[in-house]
């Protein structure tokens, strides 16, 4: 199933035949067989299955974290599937922006030196102007002389997703980013990602296992068994929930 999300715009993701096989002794398990998706620059795409299905190993090799089996990824127009390790560590530096569930916050660091510390490892000086506003816009301007453990979980949170901006990225990955936060906490992290694609253009790719959190993206995508078996606009949470249950009935998610 070939997935295309919004064509009117340039793909700031792509993947072509996605393959990825985990051999354990004499067992082989395919987590990604053969998947089509181009995401659009500019949009915000929620990704979800249930465990095993394949979700978080294609943000994975789609970031070029992992490297694929087989098949193509593209950081725009950049072939990054068969780079050499230091060449994708150097496009992720520049071009990728990560979310996590952990904060993946250095404790002994201030708010202000982890937001610009993967610069700073870089050799890249932080453009002051974009940097202020990104501290903003994610409500940290009274918090940049903090230590993370003298934040709550929704601010550390904050602060990773600053870092994750702080380089202009083509696109930020997040992998379950609001797994750690209670609901009203994770729902300011949501409309605040919600906020960095409508307000300034950002991609958002973002793995998701919360029928809430997809209902913030523009389309989600469902993979079961390693493949897309469902590709849908806009979902509501209740019809999240209700397309999950009947693709779960069909035995499509096991």
């Amino acid at each position: 199933m070939t997935v295309h999300l919004d064509q009117r715009s340039r793909a700031a993701v792509r993947v072509e035949k996605l393959t990825r096989t985990y051999r354990g002794g004499s067992a082989a398990v395919t987590a990604l067989a053969g998947v089509d998706a181009t995401f659009g620059s500019g949009t915000f795409v929620a990704v979800m299955g249930p465990s095993g299905s394949g979700k978080s190993t294609l943000l994975q090799c789609a970031a070029g974290l992992d490297r694929p089996s087989d098949g193509q990824v593209w950081i725009g127009d950049i072939e990054i599937s068969r780079m050499s390790e230091t060449r994708r560590t150097e496009l992720r530096r520049d071009r990728i922006g990560f979310v996590f569930q952990a904060f993946n916050l250095i404790g002994a660091l201030s708010v202000a030196e982890n937001i610009v510390l993967p610069l700073r490892l870089a050799g890249a000086h932080p453009d002051p102007a974009w940097l202020a506003y990104v501290v903003e816009r994610v409500g940290l301007a009274e918090r940049l002389r903090h230590r993370p453990a003298e934040l709550s979980g929704g601010q550390q949170q904050r602060v990773a997703i600053a870092r994750a901006l702080a380089a202009r990225p083509d696109v930020i990955f997040c992998d379950e980013p609001t797994g750690a936060l209670d609901s009203n906490t994770a729902a300011q992290v949501l409309a605040l990602l919600r906020a960095v694609v409508d307000e300034h253009g950002q991609t958002v790719v973002m793995v998701t296992h919360d029928p809430v959190a997809a209902s913030y993206a523009d389309r989600v995508l469902v993979l079961a068994d390693g493949r897309i078996v469902s590709d849908t606009p806009q979902l509501g949470v209740a019809r999240i929930v209700e397309q999950l249950t009947a693709l779960d009935r069909r035995g499509a998610i096991r």
